[in-house]
């Protein structure tokens, strides 16, 4: 309860911030500026307060949560992908059982099918019934693209809500702290990295992938929330130093997965991977950093503090 009053302390405070930065703002390229992060905020009102509900209703509603935003984030990968007809059953089985599947081995609890399913059996299988419809043209690069977004989308992501199952001593029935401390830590990054690199940016880190990202976003915003992640200590079951260094890799995991997902929108010609969240794009395009922390965060805190 205390960290969804921090939260929405928080969101109140950048409302009142956004809309005085708006009535303020003269120049025009400021006042796009203020406007695109005035809806970002609003989005994460919406976004917050269906994260809040979830986690109070317990684990369960917690994964469901997460199966409907891989869904959503998958669909918007496969729509980019160019595919044939010969992959519509790969896909069935994609989107009906190996996504379902993947969520329902994880509030099973089955840690080791639940982590072996998708990049061992599934990755065996997509080109498997492929192949049976008989069209080779451009094989390697269609099922790739099927099973690298299933990768991204579905099994990256789960590892967020994997959290919840850890058995971590001293810290029993606080699971959903520790998911929304990794949530909040790489959000909060994303969002000060947006926001150092729109007013002090200068310097671009690569420009022909991301032309927003600039050196001075990335390390104001990596260092605020390494700061913040630090602080936060309390609600997790790491100490002052832990809760630093958990924060830097799951940060820097977070901004190499953003990159990422950049150079795939440039490849495939696209600015957002989606429309679905106001001021934000797509789905993917808001769990982007997550896909890739998710996994690092959940194996360093399952190694080292389990």
């Amino acid at each position: 309860m205390n960290e969804a009053l921090a939260v929405f302390g928080f969101l109140s405070v950048a409302s009142l911030a956004g809309l005085a930065l708006k009535i303020c703002a003269k120049d025009p390229v400021y006042r796009d500026t203020i406007k695109n992060l005035n809806a970002r905020i609003r989005s994460w009102w919406i976004m917050c307060g269906i994260f809040f509900i979830a986690m109070l209703s317990g684990p369960k509603w917690s994964i469901v949560l997460f199966a409907c935003i891989s869904f959503f984030a998958l669909r918007e990968l496969i729509t980019l992908m160019p595919t044939r007809v010969a992959d519509h059953r790969s896909l069935l089985w994609v989107f009906f059982i190996l996504m379902p599947l993947q969520y329902i081995l994880l509030g099973l609890n089955w840690y080791g099918l639940f982590s072996i399913m998708i990049p061992v059996y599934a990755f065996l299988l997509i080109p498997a019934r492929s192949v049976i419809a008989g069209d080779c043209e451009r094989f390697l690069e269609r099922v790739a693209k099927i099973q690298w977004s299933l990768m991204l989308a579905v099994y990256c992501v789960s590892y967020a809500p994997a959290l919840l199952t850890l058995n971590i001593h001293g810290y029993d029935g606080r699971n959903a702290e520790l998911l929304f401390y990794f949530i909040f830590v790489v959000q909060i990054s994303d969002v000060l990295q947006y926001v150092f690199g729109k007013f002090f940016g200068k310097r671009k880190i690569a420009p022909l992938v991301s032309p927003n990202k600039t050196w001075e976003g990335f390390f104001g915003g990596c260092a605020s929330a390494i700061l913040i992640g630090a602080a936060l200590y309390p609600i997790t079951p790491f100490n002052f130093w832990q809760a630093a260094l958990m924060s830097s890799a799951a940060v820097l995991a977070g901004f190499a997965g953003g990159l990422t997902m950049s150079a795939i929108k440039r490849d495939r010609g696209v600015k957002d991977f989606g429309t679905l969240i106001e001021g934000h794009g797509g789905m993917m395009d808001r769990i982007d950093s997550i896909c890739f922390a998710a996994p690092l965060f959940f194996h360093l805190t399952r190694y080292f503090f389990v």
